[in-house]
């Protein structure tokens, strides 16, 4: 999992050094942790990547209902990351066989964060598209056509394709069935975990 960059270099500087790590937007993203409850987190790893149930129809049941993923029927756009040390590519590029229907894949360059918050006005890093799906993870690479750039356009585009148009936002907030709670963004925001 690329121990060098996302481990040994915090031990060292932070812990041997004592340096304060430099500031920067990937570093503040990754601070920004997501409250899941331990046994839902474990469950999750358990099934998702340790023992892979979840690609397994019937394997697994949540809120009662047995999951098939080869049910699901909806267009999927898939984005995977080249360099990503917790989501490896060509893992994700196999879950085009799981679920949906009329697969796109999409490969960002760089890593599991970096490759998806890759804005298109900085027009840095690439993408590859190739929309032959009907080869393995390295075929599908070595014939894929790289773009400069942000995927985010391809994604645009692909939602765009597949969307009825837009819709005019709402003037007022909540409806007969749902009102108003709070302002934005609610009080669990600031909420501490224990």
């Amino acid at each position: 999992m690329r121990a060098t960059d996302l481990i040994w270099r915090y031990v060292v500087d932070s812990y041997l050094k004592g340096a304060t790590p430099e500031a920067f937007n990937l570093l503040y993203w990754d601070s920004d942790s997501v409250s899941l409850p331990g046994p839902m987190y474990c469950w999750y790893a358990r099934n998702a990547y340790v023992e892979n149930k979840i690609k397994e129809p019937g394997a697994t049941t949540q809120c009662g209902e047995r999951i098939d993923l080869s049910k699901v029927n909806v267009p999927m756009f898939l984005l995977a990351s080249r360099e990503d040390h917790i989501v490896p590519w060509q893992s994700a590029y196999r879950s085009k066989d799981l679920m949906g229907r009329e697969p796109r894949f999409v490969l960002a360059a760089s890593g599991h964060v970096a490759g998806v918050i890759n804005p298109p006005a900085r027009n840095r890093r690439s993408h590859w598209v190739n929309d032959n799906l009907n080869y393995d993870a390295k075929n599908w690479l070595e014939k894929a056509e790289e773009k400069p750039g942000s995927w985010w356009p391809d994604w645009d585009g692909w939602m765009k394709g597949h969307s009825s148009g837009s819709v005019q936002a709402p003037t007022e907030l909540g409806n007969d069935t749902f009102g108003v709670i709070e302002p934005a963004p609610g009080r669990y925001v600031r909420q501490k975990s224990n």
